[in-house]
């Protein structure tokens, strides 16, 4: 069982390396809840957005998938449903006041069990996601090689471990970069204003996305 190529690991792991190291809305949603609220909250809004991307594998590995790249209802319900929760997410950082930083002080930060939450929804909420999912990890599966399913969550679940590698160093640098710069009282609201840009962008990008 699991019997592959040395060809084959290497050319799937360098594709996981590729897919984790290349920018998108995973990345951004982890640095900006970085940037805003230090290491806590980016380790927090990482550990979701893993936790969001291992359903889409199972969902993969299950078949379930397939509705949304197969159903154009689906995938709209699904998209429109995350779209909206970003914007929302948007709308709610661009009229904080700022409090998520204090001059010469701790960031005032939101539970982090909130932004572990946002993240899965981020995540789930995604259904380019799911289709990515269910186009990318059959690719990789062997004939013979074990069961259809166990492959594509084996494959799937070595995706998310290449992210390990790569995101916590990200989360780390940023919260440094952030401690460097705590000591404007006015850094606090440019921060939820340039997060809850962010967020709307993402949502918007989300609502163009065609199946």
């Amino acid at each position: 069982m699991f019997d592959y190529s040395l060809v084959h690991w290497t050319t799937f792991l360098s594709a996981a390396l590729l897919l984790n190291i290349a920018p998108g809305p995973d990345i951004a949603f982890i640095l900006g809840h970085t940037v805003r609220g230090g290491r806590g909250q980016g380790f927090a809004a990482m550990f979701g957005i893993w936790t969001g991307t291992s359903g889409h594998v199972l969902m993969a590995a299950l078949g379930l998938s397939a509705v949304l790249a197969t159903s154009a209802l689906a995938f709209s319900v699904v998209k429109w449903a995350g779209a909206a929760y970003l914007v929302w997410l948007g709308i709610r950082a661009l009229r904080s006041p700022g409090g998520s930083f204090v001059a010469q002080g701790a960031p005032r930060t939101r539970s982090i069990a909130t932004v572990y939450r946002q993240g899965i929804l981020v995540s789930l909420l995604n259904p380019k996601v799911a289709v990515f999912f269910l186009a990318f990890l059959p690719q990789f599966v062997v004939a013979g090689a074990g069961p259809v399913w166990a492959q594509l969550l084996l494959h799937g679940s070595l995706i998310i471990l290449v992210a390990a590698l790569i995101e916590p160093p990200l989360v780390v640098a940023g919260a440094g970069l952030v401690e460097r710069l705590r000591g404007s009282p006015r850094l606090g609201l440019w921060l939820d204003r340039a997060l809850g840009g962010l967020f709307l962008g993402l949502g918007v990008r989300l609502a163009m996305t065609r199946p």
